[in-house]
């Protein structure tokens, strides 16, 4: 649904999209990831006709962005972060209006609206001007404003920024409604929202590409933390987990009438892993220490989100100092 390949934009000197080469295939719920300046808004942009890129090629549905852009923009229904409203409108008036510059035949109008209306949960406003709606009901009027010529693909931007936490629950809750119908790329910080959405992300630091894959493919790429809950001397705990290889970082603490060790394995693969909580156990049955509990837990997105786009800035700024 969505090609983009070797896709570059400058603002003079200032890179900020580089050499970015991404696939979004049709049914997909892709989440969008990058913290602020990593070239997110821009892509999203190019894809929806808003800029040029100054390098590299993008398209929808088939369609080139920039020779067939029409044919491309068809396929499309953009959300921006802030949409465009006009609040002196109501909310029917508007989305029949927007329908009619969309290219919906006008037999198909009344109905389209009244389907966008449904989708977008607005219905009970839609004899409301807009400047009256709280920013929840415009976010849901500009989602509307997307659906309105029935495109395959969604491309949101930041859809509940600004909104509360009850906001936020609806927009979530529409958008995975959503997306049994269409395919979808959402950019967001919020990214237990992705957790929830999406089925893949894509993460972008400093204009590049730094991850593609699964939310399980990703969450993999971050170290995992192994549990483990004992019963002994805190002393003899301390001293068989120093000097047991493939230990990192080891937090100690009460856990009830025994003790909880979290510790950090150094092993970057699931095997080595395996190997030292092997090691560790054996270590602490030695030492005569009693094991209640092992287990290990996932990085989360977020850990592995941080650990992603900091290790680029720190890359960006090592090569930075070099020059």
């Amino acid at each position: 649904m969505i090609v983009v390949e070797h896709l570059s934009k400058s603002y003079g000197a200032l890179a900020a999209v580089s050499d970015l080469s991404f696939r979004v295939e049709r049914g997909q719920v892709v989440g969008f990831l990058g913290p602020n300046g990593a070239g997110k808004s821009t892509t999203l942009r190019i894809l929806a006709g808003f800029l040029g890129a100054s390098g590299g090629r993008a398209s929808i549905a088939g369609f080139d962005v920039v020779e067939e852009r029409l044919d491309a923009l068809r396929q499309l229904g953009y959300m921006a972060e802030t949409s465009p409203l006009y609040p002196e409108m109501k909310v029917r008036e508007y989305l029949a209006f927007r329908s009619e510059l969309k290219g919906v035949p006008r037999t198909k109008r009344r109905a389209d609206v009244d389907r966008c209306l449904e989708l977008a949960r607005v219905s009970d406003v839609a004899g409301v001007l807009i400047g009256h709606l709280s920013k929840g009901y415009r976010q849901r009027v500009g989602l509307a404003d997307a659906l309105i010529h029935s495109p395959p693909l969604l491309i949101l931007d930041e859809p509940t920024a600004g909104l509360d936490p009850n906001q936020i629950r609806e927009v979530r809750a529409l958008i995975a409604s959503l997306a049994e119908n269409h395919t979808i790329l959402l950019s967001t910080h919020i990214l237990s929202e992705v957790e929830a959405t999406c089925s893949r992300a894509v993460v972008l630091a400093k204009g590049r590409l730094v991850a593609i894959g699964s939310i399980d493919e990703l969450r993999g790429r971050g170290r995992p933390e192994l549990i483990l809950t004992l019963r002994g001397d805190e002393a003899i705990i301390r001293q068989v987990l120093s000097e047991t290889a493939g230990v990192g970082s080891r937090v100690i603490e009460p856990h009830g009438e025994a003790l909880r060790a979290t510790l950090s394995l150094t092993a970057e693969d699931e095997a080595g892993q395996a190997e030292t909580t092997e090691r560790i156990v054996h270590a602490l049955a030695t030492a005569t220490v009693g094991i209640r509990e092992v287990r290990t837990t996932k990085a989360t997105l977020e850990e592995v989100f941080a650990a992603l786009t900091q290790h680029e800035a720190r890359t960006e700024n090592e090569a930075e100092a070099k020059r």
